[in-house]
């Protein structure tokens, strides 16, 4: 059963249960330990939601909607996710995640989505948590597109959304795989690698009904591999 490491949140339960749903043996890191230590043994990265990524990071000043992630968290994900990639390890980023990894490979954020996109739909439906939003449009051909083939209807989906940051400037070798109809960017990808997908919305809500179960069982079955 592969081992896949899980970045702590506040809200660990449905990231553990969708991992285990679709074969995984779910390991919640320990921050006090360093990146190598946490690499050692495992099979795939998780990297889960939370807050703001700090936009010194990517060279930028704090929007007055600056709300911080637990101290600590900005340095040891961006240090596991580029560990996960130069090592080719499976990584799925979810929500702050996919944030994370965009940063990590160069990339930028919008900082406000209400402010800086005006007329955008609405990206925070926070209860309950697997209220619908909004559609994405999948991009074809992607690996996103291939996962979630069978929930797609035409070249959209409907997602929850709770989030008030995207991305702006895509990351180095990452693609655009998913928006929104506003053209927030909802998925990216990188298909270099054994699996590298992010997504801007929260398919581990949906571990009960199991409406995006494919995206875990893609990874875990990376992680296998």
């Amino acid at each position: 059963m592969p081992i896949i490491a899980i970045t702590p949140c506040s809200k660990l339960h449905d990231y553990e249960e969708s991992v285990r749903r679709a074969g995984g043996d779910p390991r919640l890191l320990d921050v006090s330990a360093t990146g190598e230590e946490l690499m050692t043994g495992i099979d795939g990265l998780l990297l889960t939601g939370g807050g703001d990524v700090d936009p010194a990071l990517y060279g930028e000043p704090r929007h007055a909607t600056f709300d911080a992630a637990e101290p600590g968290r900005d340095a040891l994900e961006m240090d596991l996710v580029r560990r996960a990639l130069d090592a080719n390890v499976p990584v799925f980023a979810i929500c702050r995640g996919i944030q994370v990894l965009n940063v990590a490979r160069g990339g930028t954020l919008v900082q406000d989505i209400p402010d800086q996109m005006p007329g955008s739909v609405v990206h925070s439906v926070r209860e309950p948590s697997f209220a619908i939003a909004h559609d994405v449009w999948i991009a074809s051909g992607t690996l996103l597109e291939q996962l979630m083939r069978e929930r797609l209807e035409g070249d959209t989906c409907a997602v929850n959304s709770r989030h008030h940051q995207a991305i702006k400037a895509v990351g180095d070798g990452l693609v655009v795989a998913a928006t929104a109809p506003d053209g927030v960017i909802e998925a990216v990808e990188d298909a270099t690698r054994r699996f590298c997908v992010g997504v801007q919305w929260h398919p581990e809500n949906f571990y009960r009904t199991g409406e995006f179960r494919a995206l875990f069982e893609g990874f875990i079955e990376a992680a296998r591999r």
